[in-house]
């Protein structure tokens, strides 16, 4: 069996290590907002982000516009690895396409079990999601003490988890469809790929122009604005070598990690974890909804994610690579069930103007993820050691047949 040593790219390092100090910066503002919300400062703290700044408030500015950025940061870090990471080798990329397949399915099925038929049925795209930046720094705090390879697994797991909350935003969380609006979104998206791919164009500001002109049609549309920063990052042209810094994709993503990671998401979470803690909080977590997203993020995240891979190896599609056992999925799948960002944005989409199911959603979130978070630290520390030598966390062995 042939063997060579792959070093991580340094752009999935880069990545790797501003997760980690985002999540740092995640958490303190999204203390500092529960903190804020439950003080006597609350009901002016609530009304900060309804004030209203050129047309919307400072929560759509937040959520609309900023977020587009985030998601164009997902849809860079996709394409990279499509072109040249983890999923450019199909044998590569169905494991993690299984797992996050897995990890939506399950959760999405716990929670419609628990709701069909109701009010809170909108809410089944809640436990889809996984949040990047908590999951990978969870891992990295582990460092050494797991596989390098679990590192590439989690984060290709979880951007195509956060791809498919994006199709369900697009296909089930749409509303005042405007045809006319949505035809001349997807109008400057074509522009920009001929752009690419025929004239060229290899200048990152004539596409950063169409990309704002795009989310502003996309607004127009009903669909979600913030699926102009998908469609934006897969027309910005990117190389197949790996590590190019003079690609535009790579240029333009390199740029984005910190801001998103150290400003946009922070800015996010004061803006979206203000919960209420109101004396009855306990019992709004036994509700249908509240448990659909407990039960979905906690128990169907891992299962999930465990058993679609298992699957997929079973019938020989593809296989572990051999530093991995089933414990790491395991592991991995329960860090995939911090929801956080990405359940907290969905969340706002499924109940608009439902202020009281709006709460006790982020505070059923909230709990998930916390409970998600410890489970899968404490059992990767317990149990995530590789099954084979693995002394650089920055690099890994790479066998030929790893994925067969």
């Amino acid at each position: 069996m042939a063997v060579y040593e792959k070093p991580l790219s340094n752009t999935f390092k880069q990545f790797f290590q501003s997760e980690r100090l985002g999540s740092v910066l995640l958490a303190f503002f999204t203390v500092l907002a529960l903190v804020l919300a439950n003080s006597s400062l609350g009901p002016s703290f609530h009304a900060m982000w309804q004030s209203y700044l050129g047309g919307l408030s400072l929560e759509h500015w937040i959520n609309d516009a900023l977020m587009a950025v985030f998601f164009l940061l997902v849809g860079l870090e996709l394409k990279r690895e499509m072109v040249n990471g983890e999923l450019s080798n199909i044998k590569s990329a169905l494991l993690p396409i299984f797992a996050a397949a897995g990890g939506v399915i399950l959760p999405a099925t716990i929670h419609f079990a628990l709701n069909a038929g109701t009010p809170t049925q909108a809410g089944i795209g809640i436990p889809m999601a996984t949040d990047i930046v908590f999951a990978l720094a969870a891992l990295s705090v582990l460092g050494k003490r797991v596989p390098a390879s679990l590192k590439v697994f989690l984060a290709a797991l979880a951007v195509i988890d956060d791809l498919m909350a994006i199709i369900v935003i697009a296909v089930f969380y749409t509303s005042q469809l405007s045809i006319l609006y949505l035809l001349l979104a997807l109008a400057v998206f074509f522009g920009l790929m001929i752009m690419n791919r025929v004239l060229k164009i290899k200048q990152l500001l004539p596409y950063l122009l169409g990309g704002a002109l795009m989310w502003l049609l996309m607004l127009q549309s009903g669909v979600h604005a913030t699926l102009a920063g998908v469609l934006l990052a897969f027309a910005i042209p990117a190389s197949s070598l790996e590590d190019d810094a003079h690609s535009p994709s790579e240029i333009l993503e390199h740029f984005l990690h910190k801001p998103v990671a150290l400003f946009i998401l922070p800015l996010f979470a004061l803006a979206n974890a203000g919960v209420v803690i109101g004396s009855g909080w306990t019992n709004s977590l036994l509700s249908a909804n509240s448990m659909g997203v407990i039960l979905g993020l906690v128990v169907g995240k891992p299962i999930g994610i465990t058993l679609f891979s298992f699957a997929a190896v079973a019938i020989g599609l593809c296989r572990l690579p051999l530093d991995l056992g089933w414990r790491h999925v395991f592991g991995a799948g329960a860090l995939a069930g911090i929801g956080f960002t990405m359940s907290i944005f969905i969340t706002n989409l499924a109940f608009t103007g439902d202020a009281d199911i709006v709460n006790d959603s982020k505070m059923a979130i909230l709990v998930a993820s916390c409970l998600s978070g410890l489970i899968g630290f404490t059992w990767l520390t317990l149990r995530g050691h590789p099954t084979r030598a693995d002394k650089n966390a920055d690099t890994m062995d790479i066998h030929l047949d790893d994925y067969r």
